[in-house]
C-alpha cells in the first residue's frame, strides 16, 4: 500500500524531505495504554489509537508543494503550492525543546494558517522547507 503523499505526486514532482510526528508528542496515549492493559484490555484501545495517530499522519516538502495528511478513515489534507507559502513557524514549549518536538504553523497566500501539531525535528522540516522555497523561485 503506497503511501498518500507518493500517490499524490504529479508529473516531474519528487520528495525532497519526509517528516513524520513524533513518539514523544502521543506519549500520553501510549502511558495510558500501558498503564490500563491489565484493566480488560482497555489499554489496547489507548495504543491503537497512538499507532493508527502516529501511522497516518503524513508530512512531505516536495518540488512543487508542502503535503500534509493526517487520519484513518477521517482524512484531512493541507496541500499548499511551495512558492504560495508566506511563512513557516514553529512553535515548541519546554517538553519539545527538550524532545526535539513542536508545532509547525503554515501561512499560505490566500489561505488559512494551518497547526501541524507534534512534529518530531520541526527546525530540520522548517530549514527543508526554505531550501526546497529557494529551488523553485524562478531564474530572475
Amino acid at each position: 500500500m503506497s503511501s498518500y503523499v507518493e500517490g499524490a505526486l504529479v508529473k516531474d514532482e519528487r520528495i525532497i524531505h519526509l517528516g513524520h510526528i513524533s513518539l514523544w508528542s502521543i506519549w500520553h496515549l501510549i502511558a495510558l495504554g500501558v498503564v490500563l492493559l491489565p484493566a480488560f484490555g482497555i489499554g489496547l484501545i489507548f495504543l491503537a489509537v497512538a499507532y493508527v495517530r502516529y501511522k497516518t499522519t503524513e508530512l512531505a516538502i516536495t518540488t512543487r508543494r508542502v503535503i500534509v495528511k493526517s487520519g484513518f478513515i477521517r482524512r484531512s489534507t493541507v496541500e499548499i503550492n511551495i512558492n504560495k507559502v508566506e511563512s513557516i513557524q514553529v512553535d515548541q514549549e519546554v517538553l519539545g525543546r527538550i524532545f526535539n518536538f513542536g508545532t509547525l504553523i503554515i501561512s499560505g497566500a490566500g489561505s488559512p494558517q494551518a497547526p501541524i501539531t507534534g512534529i518530531s525535528n520541526p527546525m530540520e522540516f522548517r530549514k527543508a522547507f526554505i531550501e526546497a522555497q529557494d529551488l523553485a523561485k524562478p531564474e530572475a
